[in-house]
């Protein structure tokens, strides 16, 4: 596993753990959604089945075969939906959470992918209008560290949140969309298995 794919497990972990919160509201509304749709299916299977039987026998074999089949699509697809949803929120709860503790994942983040070089941060106007004081010193104390200095962008990126590191004209895309987009398959299944085991 190399140090990108490590940072990036990090950085899921993080996520998963910020999602963690709101997976318990988002189980009560999923479970009301999948009760929903397992209604739906067996409203719409019982006519079917009442179909099924007043015609010929080989009809109905087919009938039953393709009812378990829409059956299983409308679970599935029921399934989908709330894992969706889910996600969406906990990127929202990610981008809204208190200034602290936000600022505090930036730092963490930085610490993985900054670089031993001379670079820009670039941040969204909404984290350069609630940037803590002294954040920019910490930033710049982070990349020492690393062997590298940092500069804050005077120009707001066009991103709901997270960071642009920016070396030598190649951008490392650091945004919690990116983060959520590259983890978004495995955050799924994560999020299968919690809510439906």
């Amino acid at each position: 596993m190399s140090g990108l794919d490590k940072m990036k497990a990090r950085i899921l972990e993080e996520a998963r753990q910020s999602a963690a919160g709101i997976v318990s509201d988002a189980r009560e509304k999923a479970e009301a959604q999948i009760e929903a749709a397992r209604a739906e299916a067996l409203k719409e299977a019982e006519r079917i089945e009442a179909k099924a039987s007043s015609d010929a026998r080989d009809y109905a074999g087919r009938t039953a075969s393709s009812l378990d089949m829409r059956r299983k699509q409308a679970i599935l697809g029921a399934k989908q939906e709330v894992i969706g949803e889910v996600l969406d929120r906990a990127y929202r709860a990610v981008l809204d959470q208190e200034d602290k503790t936000y600022f505090e994942m930036l730092e963490k983040m930085l610490g993985k992918y900054v670089l031993p070089a001379d670079g820009k941060i670039c941040f969204s106007q909404r984290d350069l209008d609630r940037m803590p004081e002294g954040f920019t010193g910490r930033l710049k104390t982070i990349a020492a560290a690393k062997g590298g200095t940092l500069t804050v962008s005077d120009q707001a990126g066009e991103m709901d949140g997270g960071f642009i590191l920016t070396y030598g004209g190649i951008e490392e895309n650091c945004t919690i969309k990116a983060v959520f987009d590259s983890g978004r398959e495995e955050l799924s299944d994560q999020v299968n298995r919690l809510l439906f085991g």
